[in-house]
């Protein structure tokens, strides 16, 4: 049966892709299937990925390339950003259009190389923070920071790696196109891991070394298509407060006022919640009586009738009354089929982008890793809640 049909940007989290194309090839395809499901039931949708492995493998290629290699230019992130969104875009566009097939429902997918227009004067830019790139000695990041200007930190005793601003999505520049599509009867895949971020200058666009959080780019997306719901698919059905602690709770849905309250009390840490919830916060700010909803990939059919997920909105209900599942839980973390076990939604993090407390903690790069990372255990007392994976890292392996 068909529910009621709603405009819906869906915002993919990096557990549905993984890091190679082999895994990404594999994982998109059981995403695709569930997203097939909830276009079978009417509902417009329009779709946002990561590409945090992606970009960074892509980057590191190419670098090593232009080191190496006097015929291979040096290619400016912007430029492999776009790459990303082609490569993910090629993978995910494939997989639907076959879901949807199966399903014998007759729509086209299509990507849409995307730029995301961003504030020259975002503080971001006066404070980098977003790594991206290989690992690096001193001597090579004084180098490369002397030729390109490039600001390099150091990481964890790992070495120095470059790091970029991370602004807010201003605007969605292919919006109009995007509209079209949408009101063709397209299934369109857009701002693939956040946009590639440019800035206006004299007219014209222009490329920028930069990263936009691509929750925050589908939020904004989401306001402009004046979507009736933003939903965040990630690697929890539930957004968790007092994390890891006795009195650890699963929220079932979040006020605007209750969600700025938690923010102030830092509930969720940076670059992982943290950037969800406030891109909730903008699409049911702007849109009063919307709802935006954080949930797992799996959890997505019972999160549209208000049996899983947080829901976020200015109204305190959600529908169908009380959410069905209790509120000590925080679900089970659904990275593909591992359950955070043996790849834990990527392979290749800055630390453990954990659900509640970023941390470096162990190298996670290529040959550092040293294998699958142990799930966070909570102390004793505390429900337990999945280790939570956000795809905020752009980068991964050494060449």
């Amino acid at each position: 049966m068909k529910r009621n049909k709603k405009r819906i940007v869906v915002a993919l989290g990096g557990n549905a892709l993984g890091n190679t194309p082999a895994q990404q090839l594999k994982q998109v395809r059981a995403a695709a299937g569930i997203i097939a499901d909830l276009a079978a039931e009417g509902h417009e949708l329009i779709i946002g990925h990561g590409n945090g492995p992606q970009v960074g493998i892509i980057n590191s290629a190419m670098n090593y390339a232009a080191q190496c290699g006097p015929r291979t230019p040096y290619m400016p992130f912007a430029e492999c950003g776009a790459m990303s969104q082609g490569f993910i875009g090629y993978h995910l566009q494939q997989a639907l259009q076959q879901s949807l097939q199966r399903r014998g429902i007759g729509k086209t997918v299509v990507s849409v190389v995307t730029q995301v227009e961003v504030d020259p004067q975002d503080p971001a830019f006066l404070h980098p923070t977003k790594p991206i790139g290989n690992f690096y000695t001193r001597e090579e990041a004084e180098e490369i920071s002397a030729e390109r200007g490039f600001t390099f930190v150091e990481d964890a005793g790992r070495g120095y790696r470059r790091v970029v601003p991370s602004p807010r999505p201003r605007r969605i520049v292919e919006l109009g196109a995007i509209r079209k599509m949408v009101q063709s009867g397209l299934l369109v895949i857009a701002a693939g891991g956040g946009g590639i971020p440019v800035v206006e200058e004299d007219g014209e666009l222009r490329g920028i070394d930069a990263v936009v959080d691509k929750d925050m780019s589908c939020s904004r997306l989401a306001v402009q298509m004046k979507a009736d719901m933003l939903l965040i698919l990630t690697a929890v059905d539930r957004v968790c407060i007092n994390f890891n602690r006795p009195d650890q709770k699963a929220l079932d849905r979040m006020t605007i006022g209750q969600a700025q309250e938690y923010i102030k009390e830092g509930q969720f840490a940076p670059g992982s919640m943290l950037p969800k919830v406030e891109a909730c916060l903008e699409f049911a700010e702007a849109l009063p009586g919307r709802a935006a909803v954080i949930t797992s990939l799996e959890s997505a059919r019972a999160a549209l009738e208000g049996l899983s997920g947080t829901w976020i909105r200015s109204e305190e209900t959600v529908p169908g009354g009380t959410a069905r599942y209790g509120s000590n839980l925080c679900g089970e973390a659904r990275c593909g089929a591992d359950r955070c076990g043996a790849d834990r939604c990527e392979a290749a993090r800055y630390g453990e982008a954990r659900y509640g407390e970023a941390r470096y903690g162990e190298a996670r790069y290529g040959a550092d890793s040293g294998g699958a990372a142990p799930a966070e255990t909570a102390p004793q007392g505390a429900p337990a809640c999945p280790a939570f994976q956000e795809d905020g890292d752009v980068l991964v392996t050494a060449i």
